[in-house]
């Protein structure tokens, strides 16, 4: 008979639960040790023969080396099918080589993982330009799932003021902006972003009409820096929105930018359980067990591919 258990690094271990409890398995913590000279050792939980992987992937580097040495383990441990589960998946920004000498860091994580794990499941990664996440990993199954269902749930569940424009802050968000508001029943719009630099960008709105004298919900996948946001907040301020709230899929900022985020006009902020962050509200345990519904052999009727 064939089993099925879930694995996860420990800094993720109560969104791991959560997705666990949800598909009524157990879940172990992989532990780590550090040495005085920063490597790593890696101790794993007996293998299944179908071994889920949980781990997000911020503040990656010492992560993959985590990821590398479990599968080692648990390949030889008797696992003949490791998932990845990383609701936050890194390194798939540049996707090409802008200067000469750059590396594409997406091709080569894509190839790396690969080798690694015979499935990989994550959540609105950041893949600019490569429209099919399935090619980045050559040769092994990998999906990526919306978040905007969760966030759509939970957003309904709490309540939102009918008046309310969902606003993305680029060109590249509207595709999950649209589908966040078509779930919602509002408005949206996409904001015009000129990037001047990592910590400088300018935004405008084609329609400022539409935007004043009505609350704002902002919707972006990633926010690291937090400039973005806070200019965003700042130029709807100015065109009279009433209020200016925001929502994310992965928060890679600084817990501390919350106040500097509040002083841009932010109201509130909220993330999913991506990544673990003070702002999480929203989780994602039911996408992606609908995801991992197979490896189980059930199914879930919950829509959450792209």
């Amino acid at each position: 008979m064939r089993t099925i258990a879930l694995q996860t690094l420990p800094c993720a271990s109560g969104a791991a639960k959560r997705l666990a409890g949800r598909l009524e398995l157990g879940c172990d913590e992989i532990a780590l040790h550090r040495f005085p000279d920063g490597e790593l050792r890696v101790t794993v939980a007996p293998a299944a023969e179908t071994t889920i992987l949980y781990a997000p992937l911020d503040q990656p580097n010492d992560k993959l080396i985590a990821l590398l040495f479990a599968a080692e383990a648990l390949r030889r441990g008797g696992a003949r099918r490791l998932v990845l589960v990383a609701p936050y998946l890194c390194y798939m920004r540049q996707d090409a080589a802008f200067h000469p000498g750059e590396a594409i860091s997406q091709r080569a994580m894509g190839t790396l993982l690969a080798t690694l794990v015979d499935r990989i499941v994550t959540v609105d990664a950041h893949l600019h330009r490569t429209p099919n996440i399935r090619p980045v990993f050559p040769g092994i199954e990998a999906q990526n799932l919306s978040a905007m269902p969760a966030i759509a749930d939970a957003l309904g569940a709490d309540g939102l003021d009918p008046a309310t424009v969902v606003i993305g802050p680029d060109a590249e968000s509207e595709p999950w902006v649209r589908d966040l508001a078509a779930r919602l029943g509002l408005q949206h719009t996409v904001a015009r972003k000129t990037r001047q630099g990592d910590r400088s960008v300018d935004i405008d709105f084609a329609d400022p009409a539409l935007l004043c004298g009505r609350p704002a919900l902002m919707v972006d996948d990633i926010v690291s820096s937090g400039t973005t946001l806070m200019v965003a907040a700042r130029a709807l301020r100015a065109i009279g929105a009433t209020a200016v709230d925001a929502v994310v899929t992965h928060a890679l900022f600084p817990a501390a930018l919350v106040a500097a985020f509040a002083d841009a006009g932010i109201r509130s902020i909220r993330s999913t359980d991506s990544v673990p962050h003070p702002t999480n509200a929203i989780t994602l345990d039911k996408t992606l067990a609908a995801a991992l519904s197979s490896e189980l052999g059930t199914t879930h009727s919950l829509e959450t591919t792209r």
